[in-house]
């Protein structure tokens, strides 16, 4: 299931724009590699966030991985539910267990289009 109304990046991170602010998570596709999420570690809020730069780290019974801000700009909420219920982000990536929200600096080049991205997973599955 890949959403239409959002951009995502080729480490499996998604973006929702909302104006001058937007919304970040990570995939479908991202936990289903990852399985039970055990920990998420993200940045504070009034932190800045650079494009392509490491933002946080998700944690699961097999392997810890990095996630990267798709976008740059100042980290304006944290969801501070996944520190008790990490599993939110298995359950329900694109809604209840988005990471946070960020006040836009600059949009980068190379977010991908839904098309894009399922393109993109369908060649990571053929590997």
């Amino acid at each position: 299931m890949i959403p239409e109304n959002l951009l995502y990046t080729k480490s499996h991170e998604w973006v929702k724009i909302e104006g001058a602010e937007a919304v970040i998570g990570i995939t479908q596709f991202a936990q289903e590699q990852l399985g039970d999420l055990t920990f998420v570690e993200l940045p504070a809020e009034g932190q800045e966030i650079t494009a392509g730069e490491e933002m946080g780290t998700v944690e699961s019974v097999k392997a810890a991985s990095e996630i990267y801000a798709p976008i740059s700009g100042e980290v304006i909420a944290v969801n501070t539910a996944l520190e008790d219920a990490p599993e939110m982000v298995n359950q329900a990536p694109f809604t209840e267990g988005w990471l946070i929200r960020v006040k836009i600096a600059q949009m980068p080049k190379g977010l991908m289009s839904p098309a894009e991205y399922t393109q993109h997973v369908a060649a990571e599955e053929a590997h």
